[in-house]
């Protein structure tokens, strides 16, 4: 008897078996709502008011919840929401405003752009075309890829997209065609692609606007905090040059700190020349496409001289796509991505939107200039930017990471003094070229490094090299060039 007694012990003072996972949901919401009580009943610091200060409380319990994902971000953003209108912080209008924000809706517009490319087959074409012509060694053929990516990131909003449903597909292909599987020589050619094309991410995120979500996100933090607007085509002249320099050298210096073994490549040009003979000729829908995409580019360029809304153009060439057939309204309306954005986004917009409009992020500069007064702002935005990509360590989302810290640091480099345009593009530069230090950094880091090529030791002392020499292109090259362009 006396075993069994023992064991029965040891069941009753041992927790059930998978505690954590049963629990989780609450355990991560508990946390997330302790974090924001704690704000809350804390009192408002000099300068604040109480409702900016209650605020803030369910901004930073939000930007919790998005980081730790107890439950759908959507489901997140609404409990947020609620909770504004339930405290009597804000009107249910008012809670609700960030849902009309057009910058909300190019993002939608922006996701539906996707569904177009991925469906007509015109996302496979141009970059199968590339690989047919350039690819005919390595080193070309990451330039080739590195190419493809760069023309898709103009039109695809979502760097998880065009890694995951164009880009990683055809470097899979590759490399199984030329004998190079994770299981089976990982280095011959498929390591190396991976590495270029997920480092290529990194910088044509950050070259446009739309270049990935978070861009988006960013844009509705930029107009709140530092009360300027940011227009496509001053986002990308903003970005060009620091950018290009940076993707010339990228297959290159991959190929010197990460060489493949196989240096020349005939079966990719084989392979490309197959799948383009399977695609079979151009279809009227991808011509039609291309012209609707090009006009649209065309228009966000120019909107500084034609005073149309890129919003605008975004939402008539979704239009454009539903009239000549390209698109559906059911491959619309199935387009969870774009619709779950527009959720918690909307949410996150209004937050942000509202905390504007009480002041709280005027009281959060003054405080700081205050608290730092006599310190140059140079050498306080250089070491906000070090903060701000190193912490990305701690991040399982650059989403997360975005929401979490880019308002923050925004809120302190205008406190400090930087100038507010130059400081929210250095940041939002910033905010990309993190996105593949670790292999949890970022949706493509995880979409890549889930295929099995690259070691997570690899990837991280890889993505540690490269970010450092980003840091070092944007702050000599590019502080050079926002000079010259009057930023500072």
């Amino acid at each position: 008897m006396a075993i069994p007694q023992k064991k029965l012990e040891v069941v009753e003072k041992t927790p059930p078996k998978g505690f954590y996972n049963k629990n989780k949901k609450f355990i991560l919401l508990s946390l997330c709502v302790t974090i924001g009580a704690t704000i809350w009943i804390y009192p408002a610091p000099s300068g604040f008011s109480e409702a900016s200060w209650h605020l803030f409380a369910i901004f930073a319990s939000t930007a919790m919840g998005f980081m730790l994902q107890p439950v759908p971000n959507g489901v997140v953003a609404v409990l947020a929401l609620v909770m504004t209108v339930a405290t009597g912080i804000l009107e249910i209008n008012q809670a609700l405003s960030g849902f009309s924000a057009s910058v909300i809706w190019l993002i939608v517009s922006a996701f539906i752009f996707s569904v177009g490319l991925i469906k007509t087959g015109l996302g496979e074409r141009v970059a199968y075309l590339l690989m047919k012509k350039f690819g005919s060694n390595s080193l070309r053929l990451g330039y080739s890829l590195s190419f493809g990516d760069l023309l898709l990131s103009l039109f695809i909003p979502s760097n998880t997209a065009r890694s995951g449903g164009i880009m990683f597909p055809i470097i899979r292909s590759i490399s199984e065609v030329t004998g190079s599987t994770p299981d089976k020589r990982p280095r011959k050619i498929g390591a190396y692609l991976i590495q270029t094309v997920m480092q290529t991410e990194n910088i044509t995120s950050g070259l446009t606007l739309t270049g990935m979500a978070g861009n988006l996100i960013i844009i509705a933090f930029i107009s709140q905090i530092a009360n300027v607007e940011i227009s496509w085509i001053g986002w990308f002249v903003a970005a060009i040059v620091p950018c290009l320099i940076c993707l010339l050298f990228i297959p290159w210096i991959v190929y010197k700190l990460y060489p493949p073994e196989m240096k020349e490549t005939p079966e990719a040009k084989v392979l490309a020349e197959k799948a383009l003979a399977k695609l079979g000729p151009m279809k009227w829908q991808e011509k039609v496409l291309g012209i609707i995409l090009i006009l649209t580019i065309t228009g966000w360029a120019t909107t500084n001289l034609t005073n149309i809304d890129a919003t605008t153009i975004g939402l008539a060439a979704v239009c454009a796509m539903l009239i000549s057939n390209v698109i559906n309204w059911k491959d619309v309306t199935n387009q969870s991505n774009a619709w779950d954005t527009l959720i918690w986004m909307g949410g996150m917009y209004s937050l942000a939107d509202n905390l504007a409009k009480l002041e709280f992020f005027d009281s959060f500069a003054n405080n700081v200039g205050g608290a730092l007064e006599g310190v140059s702002w140079v050498p306080a935005l250089i070491l906000l930017v070090l903060i701000y990509v190193f912490s990305t360590y701690a991040f399982a989302s650059g989403t997360a990471h975005i929401l979490a810290m880019y308002p923050i640091m925004l809120g302190l480099a205008i406190g400090l003094g930087a100038p507010p345009y130059l400081a929210s593009l250095v940041l939002a530069f910033s905010s990309a070229i993190f996105q593949s230090m670790t292999h949890y950094s970022s949706g493509p880091a995880a979409v890549f490094f889930a295929g099995g090529f690259v070691e997570q030791k690899i990837w991280w002392k890889l993505g540690l090299q490269l970010v450092c020499l980003y840091l070092i292109v944007f702050g000599l090259v590019g502080s050079f060039w926002w000079k010259v362009l009057g930023l500072w």
